[in-house]
């Protein structure tokens, strides 16, 4: 899978300034500083999923003592991901592990232009990271209900580990621990919560492997 002119989620593209006050590109300037001050065993990238980790005890419990550098920024797409990293944001580090979080956010694209955004970027890691690992998180399901976005990151997340599974650099690892009831539905009771909360004994078992 390779980036494509036609494809806008493989074509690096920063984020549209649309409430005007520059947010999104301090976040990248910040992030890039960060890269210069830090010397992180773990960097997670991604979109608001990766940002609210800092909110959680499973930051401090996990990911605290491993120097983690976290470049989660809300609302970011697959696009958004691919010019931060292409621009700085992997310069001047060197950890062992990148965990990739991204895709939900990329409206109006298909499941395969989801997946082969998700896959320019984890050459791009590899392009700039030779040593690390890159682990990419499975895009989570969305709605109450069963629907066709639901559907579509299901596809996403099947294209993306076939695609990674022949590469010995980066892994697939899903985070869904069963968020979708018997009845098909997902409840929105704190479900942010919920999904961080899950992630705990995924991370558990995945990242000592990559490490």
């Amino acid at each position: 899978m390779s980036a494509e002119a036609s494809n806008p989620a493989a074509t690096p593209t920063p984020c549209e300034d649309s409430q005007g006050d520059g947010r999104w590109m301090s976040q990248h300037v910040r992030f890039v500083s960060e890269c210069k001050e830090r010397e992180p065993d773990v960097v997670f990238v991604g979109d608001s999923l990766v940002q609210l980790m800092h909110q959680f005890g499973i930051w401090r419990q996990l990911f605290s003592p491993l120097h983690c550098l976290n470049f989660g920024i809300g609302g970011d797409a697959t696009q958004h991901v691919l010019w931060r990293l292409s621009n700085g944001e992997l310069d001047n580090i060197s950890p062992k592990v990148v965990v990739l979080w991204v895709g939900t956010n990329n409206h109006g694209h298909t499941a395969e232009q989801i997946a082969s955004g998700i896959m320019e970027i984890v050459q791009l890691i590899h392009n700039k990271l030779p040593n690390a690992h890159t682990l990419v998180l499975g895009v989570l399901p969305r709605g109450r209900m069963p629907n066709p976005l639901r559907q579509r990151n299901a596809e996403v997340n099947k294209l993306v580990q076939d695609a990674l599974s022949s590469l010995s650099h980066a892994s697939f690892f899903n985070v869904d621990p069963g968020f979708v009831l018997s009845d098909g539905s997902i409840s929105h009771q704190d479900i942010s919560v919920h999904y961080h909360s899950g992630l705990r004994p995924c991370f558990q078992r995945a990242l000592p492997s990559a490490l």
